[in-house]
């Protein structure tokens, strides 16, 4: 008779992650959300410059989707107060309902309607980020971490790829209503996805352990600072990511001065990072398995940095692989922040470090891109990707060194059925 240690073992193929049903449901969902996400933001910047003819107009579809970013404290706090699997369910479907408004929208004098819709969206997003990044916490023991955000980073920057040329092409055949019904379908779909995963929540904090108001708000930006590996990193992360601002607006001085290709060409550059993006969250997990959350952080900046350094030059092939290396390196360097901060965070404060997380890269971004955008036409724009490339390689200096700021996980807390 065979005994359990004679049996043959089967071993496992892809995401350790999708182990866990839920996590699988979770995923299942992501799909269609980012599906809907790819195909619409882009779509109303077309949509939005057909109806005005004015290129301001349609970038600031875009200003729109960061503007929420300012209230992601408090909408991270919402997500640690409630049950992150019924925010996710009614967050989803409160957006198709506020995208299906745009139906109503057919002239010209209807965009500042269209502006409040992005708006509305990008906030429910800010929200559903933090209510999910807690759900995954929940739903995967720390060992699979790394394989969870790695997938669902792939799945985004997949669909990034994909989705616009979807979102593009309804709109150039049956015009902007069919994709507002796209996108709105999908968003009715992953609620329903998500009213069936199962998972075990962990218990908000009762009224005693929040504290004061404020004490609630500022919980995330406090947590971070107060376990030195994450404060280390998320500062890196700020100097890092946040410089990268004037490469943003030195992108079309390198593409026609540079390289000397059309701004058209501007789609396909970016679909090389979005690869490499795709292929470094499918290897992130096996490689934190191997090296540690912070050895991958750090060689993530690096590829970020150095793959910025060949937009300087005017060959083609060195930007092309250069812009994977950018794609691999963000990717890695977010990854492993994630994870290691979901590690290192009790289950209800997930919501708020992760909108901390999102002030931390968003907000010095944003500041950099305006300042680059008023000394453009004052200096070569070979001089802002030469100061990216060094600041980013030199904000390595606070990494943590063998350890000596690492911190425990927390204590897991008591959760609810």
């Amino acid at each position: 008779m065979t005994t359990p240690q004679s049996m043959p073992t089967t071993r496992r193929r892809g995401p350790a992650a999708l182990q866990s049903p839920g996590f699988r449901r979770l995923t299942t969902a992501w799909v269609f959300t980012n599906l809907a996400d790819s195909a619409l933001y882009l779509m109303l910047a077309v949509w939005l410059k057909d109806l005005t003819g004015s290129d301001a107009a349609a970038a600031l579809t875009f200003v729109m989707l960061g503007v929420p970013a300012l209230l992601a404290p408090v909408l991270g706090q919402v997500a640690d107060r409630f049950s992150r699997k019924r925010t996710l369910v009614l967050a989803n479907l409160a957006v198709a309902a506020v995208v299906l408004t745009l139906l109503l929208v057919d002239s010209a004098s209807q965009i500042v309607w269209i502006y409040g819709v992005v708006l509305a969206y990008a906030m429910v997003a800010y929200l559903t980020a933090a209510a999910q990044t807690g759900l995954v916490r929940d739903l995967l023991p720390d060992e699979h971490l790394a394989s969870g955000n790695g997938l669902l980073s792939s799945i985004d920057q997949s669909l990034r790829l994909v989705s616009p040329l979807l979102g593009t092409a309804l709109y150039a055949v049956w015009g902007p209503h069919a994709v507002v019904l796209l996108t709105a379908g999908a968003f009715v779909v992953a609620a329903g996805l998500l009213t069936t995963v199962q998972v075990r929540e962990s218990e908000p904090e009762t009224a005693d352990q929040r504290g004061t108001y404020w004490t609630q708000l500022t919980a995330g930006f406090r947590h971070l600072a107060g376990i030195p590996v994450l404060g280390r990193l998320t500062i890196i992360l700020a100097i890092a990511f946040g410089v990268t601002g004037l490469v943003n607006v030195a992108i079309f001085p390198i593409i026609e001065q540079g390289l000397g290709l059309q701004p058209e060409s501007l789609g396909p550059l970016v679909s090389i990072q979005g690869l490499g993006a795709v292929v470094a969250g499918l290897t992130a997990a096996a490689v934190i398995s191997r090296w540690g959350e912070v050895r991958v952080f750090a060689i993530g900046v690096v590829l970020l940095a150095l793959g910025m350094a060949p937009t300087m030059t005017s060959s083609l092939p060195a930007v092309v692989v250069g812009l994977a290396a950018v794609g691999f390196g963000v990717t890695w360097t977010v990854v492993s922040f994630i994870t290691l901060r979901q590690r290192l965070t009790p289950p209800r404060l997930q919501g708020r470090t992760g909108a901390a997380t999102a002030i931390a890269i968003n907000l010095p971004q944003t500041l950099v891109t305006l300042v680059g955008a008023a000394v453009l036409g004052l200096v070569d724009y070979r001089l802002l990707i030469l100061v990216t490339v060094v600041i980013a390689l030199v904000s390595l200096v606070l990494l943590p060194r063998s350890g000596r700021d690492s911190a425990p996980a927390p204590a897991p807390e008591t959760l609810a059925g």
